[in-house]
This record gives structure tokens, C-alpha cells and sequence, in this order.
């Protein structure tokens, strides 16, 4: 199975967001893995291969939530070992960094905070996991 691997900068530490990803995270039947970084610096693990990544980005494209289902799905399909979801610093990534991923995703056009667009990821990636495996909390989310 896919590893989901969300990768995000700042600490969540106590808060209302933090109980929602706790609950997606219990939630989810796919193994996920949540690495907080610091603000700036700070290491990630090397990827198991393949992999692909995927960064929370404005600039982004704006998927249904069937959409993002069918990618991941896919990506499963072909054996990538690995997806990576990176939520930036609150400077956003880097050229480069968008050049080098493999999507770029937004949540729409308007910004929203960190901690909330990454409890906002994990009830998304808990409903594409859904979708793909036919349970019904797609309709009656």
C-alpha cells in the first residue's frame, strides 16, 4: 500500500486543527506518515521509491475530490511506494522546489491557514481513500 506522507512546516501542537488530523489520521486505512519541520532547515527521511510529490501550492491546480481520488489511485496502480505532500513555510515554496514536484494542488484560490489547510489534506486524503475503496463517506460527507 501507498504511503501517504504529508511533510509541513510549523509545529500544530494543541489546537482544534490538530484533533481534526488526529481523527483523519486514525480514520485513514492507508499508512500516513506527518514530519513537521521547523520554520526553515530541518530534514526529511529519503523516499521510498518511487515516489511522488506533491505540493500545497496557490499557483496549483483545483481538483474534486474524485479527481484527486483517481491520481492517487493511480499512482497506487503503478506502484509508487511513496506520496509526499509538502505544505510550505508561510513564504511558499520555491521555483525550484514547483519545478522538481510532481503536482502542484491548491485548495482554490483563496489562502488559507497552515494548520487548517493541513487538517483540510487529511479529511481529503481519508475521502480519496474512501472513494477508492467504493465506501459510502464520499455521499455523505
Amino acid at each position: 500500500m501507498t504511503l501517504l506522507h504529508i511533510i509541513a512546516r510549523g509545529k500544530i501542537a494543541r489546537s482544534p486543527e490538530a484533533e481534526l488530523v488526529a481523527r483523519y489520521e486514525k480514520r485513514l486505512g492507508w499508512p500516513i506518515r506527518i514530519t513537521e519541520l521547523p520554520e526553515t532547515g530541518g530534514k526529511v527521511a529519503d523516499p521510498l521509491s518511487p515516489c511522488r510529490t506533491v505540493l500545497l501550492d496557490e499557483r496549483g491546480k483545483a481538483m474534486d475530490s474524485e479527481q484527486f481520488a483517481e491520481v492517487i489511485g493511480r499512482w497506487r496502480d503503478d506502484g509508487v511506494r511513496e506520496v509526499r505532500f509538502v505544505l510550505g513555510a508561510a513564504d511558499g515554496h520555491s521555483d525550484a522546489e514547483r519545478d522538481a514536484a510532481d503536482m502542484l494542488l491548491c485548495f482554490g484560490k483563496m489562502t488559507w491557514p497552515h494548520l487548517l489547510a493541513r487538517a483540510m489534506l487529511m479529511e481529503q486524503l481519508y475521502r480519496a481513500t474512501t472513494i477508492l475503496a467504493g465506501h459510502p463517506y464520499h455521499r455523505s460527507g
